[in-house]
This record gives C-alpha cells, structure tokens and sequence, in this order.
C-alpha cells in the first residue's frame, strides 16, 4: 500500500485548497475511480459536507478523491483550482459542488466546461445548478447546457417528498422514494429540463405563503444529463443541509449517480475503499 502523492500539479500556495486521498486494497476490484470534489463558496457548510460526501461514497464505491476547497464564503470568488487550463488532468470524473453565482467571465466558464466538452463525465450537486450565470441568464447560458436544467431559484427549507419518475433507470436499482427533512426546493425554469437531460426523480414541497394559503410546488429534483452529445452528467438540486447530505439513502443515490457518469456501475465497482487517508 502506497500514499497517493501526485496533486496533479495543484499549487501548494493555496491553503484554501485541501486533499484527501481514499487508499486501499483495489486487488480484487481494480483500478479506482480517480475524482475530483470542488466546492465552496456561498451558504452552506462545506467544511463538513466535504467529509460527508467523500467518506460516504467511498464506503459504498471504489473512489479516490481530491478535494478543492474555497473557503470563501461569497458569490464572486473563483475556486483556485479553476486557475490553471489543465485542472481537470488525472481525473475520470468532477464533483461540482460549488456555490458562485457571481463568477460570469466567459473565459473563466469556457475553462470549467473544456474537459466536460471532451467527454469527462460530471456530477452536479445542489448549488452546483445555481453556479457561473454568465450572460443570457435566466433563460439559457453555456453552464445550464451543462447542467440540464435552466434552475434560478428555490423555495422555503421545509421537507421534499421524493417520488420517483424513472424507477427503471439504473441509478435508482434497489432505491426507493423517500421524504427530506427541511430542503431547499429548486425550481425547472419553464417547468422541465432542457431537451438533452432525463428525469429521475420528482420532489413536492407544500407550504403556506406569507398569506398562510397553502402552496404546492414540484420540480424534477434528480436527473441526467448527455452534455455535448457525448458526456455523461448526473445531478441533483438536493443537498442543502447537512442532515441530508449525510443521509444513508442521499448517498447512495449520489454514489450510483457517480458510477453511472464514468459508466462503471456496476457489482466490481460497488465495493467500498479499504482505507481513508487524509494529507492536506
């Protein structure tokens, strides 16, 4: 057993990026499934949801991580890791679980979305949707493409009951509906995903307005999308709060979603990594 010491060339400078690295013994399941985590930014409590998210796929599928981390907590910041055109380099898939509405530059959004373009698969969680709304937001802009869903805003934290549309669908095998505990709701622009993206799950919200009348509100809360005719992208807008990222039933829906993305879902990769170890 050896210690991952490759960064893939990620400057050391930057404090606010950190890595954790999943070893273990793959003999008997193969190489791992090298992926990149990057989160930060606006709203959320990313400082653990980074070890919730790592930790509970790698309990469930041979995956190796590292994580970048932004631990500024505004809209506008750009994650360090996006700084350099090769970032994407070494991995087989990227965890986007950032929260930076307010970072717009084209250039900038044309990077992310290179390697995606040529094929490397993606999984979107939460505000990872509400991410990068560079010009021809609301209706349409490079990252909704990406994405699958035009989405712009949530609704009130209160439970999401889950229901599922596409039950046949390989992710959801052996997985069943179920209610959150208080959620953020995002909304399907216009009411659906765009033309290259596949329901998976529906989510209801009822709740009372400002008014006290009562108000039902549903939108496709789990999808997949075939970005760019040829890249694999599975996401989700749940996931706001910490009890629900490290929900059994959540993590095992992210864990297929991620093996499905590389094309790897499957009984040899459905196994857990041996051994956690974290170098930052």
């Amino acid at each position: 057993m050896q210690k991952l010491s490759r960064f893939f060339g990620l400057p050391r400078c930057f404090a606010a990026l950190s890595f954790l690295c999943l070893l273990g013994s793959y003999g008997q399941t193969g190489e791992p499934i090298r992926a990149l985590l990057v989160l930060g930014g606006c709203c959320h409590d990313y400082p653990t949801q980074q070890k919730l998210i790592t930790e509970g796929i790698s309990k469930r599928a041979n995956v190796q991580w590292t994580i970048a981390f932004d631990p500024d907590n505004g809209t506008t910041h750009l994650n360090p890791v996006y700084e350099k055109e090769s970032w994407a380099d070494g991995f087989d898939v990227i965890v986007h679980d950032e929260c930076c509405s307010d970072v717009k530059d084209p250039a900038i959004i044309r990077r992310i979305l290179a390697p995606h373009r040529k094929g490397l698969p993606g999984v979107l969680l939460h505000c990872g949707m509400h991410s990068y709304r560079s010009e021809g937001y609301p209706q349409s802009t490079p990252w909704f493409d990406f994405t699958g869903v035009a989405s712009t805003r949530h609704g009130p934290q209160v439970p999401i009951e889950l229901t599922f549309v596409d039950s046949k669908h390989s992710i959801l095998r052996g997985l069943s509906g179920w209610t959150t505990i208080k959620e953020e709701l995002y909304n399907n622009s216009a009411g659906k995903l765009i033309e290259t993206a596949s329901p998976l799950i529906r989510g209801k919200q009822v709740y009372k307005n400002n008014e006290g009348k009562d108000i039902t509100a549903e939108a496709i809360v789990a999808w997949t999308n075939l970005y760019n005719e040829n890249t694999r992208v599975f996401a989700t807008s749940l996931g706001h709060n910490n009890e629900t990222v490290g929900d059994d039933r959540y993590l095992d829906l992210i864990t297929r979603g991620l093996l499905w993305s590389v094309d790897k879902l499957d009984e040899e990769h459905l196994q857990p990594a041996a051994r956690v170890l974290i170098d930052k």
